[in-house]
């Protein structure tokens, strides 16, 4: 079904209300989930708000607020409080922001979250004041190293933000071949996996959801996505998380942010940038009739385009869902 974007955001805002979010806090949880949903991240859009509802029911609204345990000038850690990511990773975020632009560069760190989201939602807020960043969240076991079948690292994403004087460079990936919301929304629609995705608790391959729930994801790349997934989950770890985070609970992400005047010119660098970036795009194709792209281009396209046409397509069950939540 087609939705208008208005009425999916204060659709958003109400069940927020409802699971008992502040008031303060739901825009940094619905912007998101919009976001995701205009960038064609279908799964990390409106069927995560369920997946969210979800697993407040079953926990409950935290009991302590987010807090900042220690701080340096350039420098900072965060207790999450078991508060959902999308609140977390923006309070990370501004901070990263605010000292980067005063000290030329930071590091922000936040434990004891869960579901930070699209990561490249907070590198682009970064980049729209002149800053570089690298951004990791580590998440439970969900997924097997290479060779393994059994889970030892998250779907963990890894984010990259570059400023440019023409539209911003984020590269933004999960380093699992299928992120654990696909799986969830795989279940809820009923459907099976693509094949090779994922492995059941016997360690063979599946493509049911709920097997491979109980089981692990497979990871991105071979041996080589497998190793960037590893260095993500230790990053969390250099956050404050465990190594083996908790099942939905306990994520550790790390934020880094560079002014880039500390090595030179910042106009002159985004000007770099955006040069490099069109010489990557007139690179001659493999296929004339696919050219070249940057990483973002598809997602700012495709954002641009729901924005002027007002609205996106959604899954009917997960909008009637959330209705129903909304009360």
């Amino acid at each position: 079904m087609r939705i208008a974007i208005d009425d999916a955001h204060a659709l958003l805002d109400r069940v927020m209300a409802k699971l008992g979010f502040a008031a303060e806090d739901i825009p940094s949880i619905v912007d998101h989930l919009i976001d995701c949903e205009l960038r064609g991240v279908s799964y990390g859009g409106l069927a995560r708000a369920v997946s969210i509802a979800e697993r407040i029911g079953r926990t409950g609204q935290p009991s302590r607020p987010v807090a900042v345990t220690r701080e340096t000038p350039v420098s900072a850690h965060i207790d999450g409080a078991d508060h959902v990511g999308y609140i977390v990773g923006q309070r990370a975020t501004d901070m990263a922001i605010a000292k980067a632009n005063a000290m030329g560069l930071s590091a922000v760190g936040a434990v004891d979250t869960w579901y930070t989201g699209m990561l490249s939602y907070f590198a682009e807020q970064a980049a729209a004041h002149d800053l570089v960043t690298m951004i990791a969240s580590n998440a439970t076991a969900w997924v097997a190293p290479h060779g393994a079948a059994e889970g030892r690292f998250g779907t963990n994403p890894l984010c990259f933000g570059f400023p440019s004087a023409d539209r911003p460079v984020v590269w933004d990936i999960g380093t699992s071949t299928i992120m654990h919301a696909e799986v969830l929304l795989a279940r809820r629609q009923g459907r099976p996996l693509p094949e090779g995705r994922a492995f059941g608790p016997d360690g063979r391959p599946t493509t049911d959801p709920d097997t491979a729930l109980a089981g692990a994801f497979t990871a991105w790349g071979g041996h080589k996505g497998s190793g960037l997934g590893l260095m993500v989950q230790m990053l969390g770890v250099l956050a404050g998380s465990e190594g083996l985070t908790p099942d939905l609970a306990g994520f550790g992400m790390l934020i880094v942010a560079i002014r880039p005047d500390i090595f030179g010119d910042t106009q002159g660098f985004r000007q770099r940038i955006a040069d490099y970036a069109e010489s990557v795009r007139t690179a001659r194709p493999a296929d004339p009739a696919n050219p070249v792209r940057m990483p973002f281009d598809r997602s700012w396209a495709a954002r641009e385009a729901a924005r002027a046409s007002g609205g996106f397509e959604a899954e009917e069950a997960i909008v009637e869902r959330l209705r129903a939540l909304a009360g």
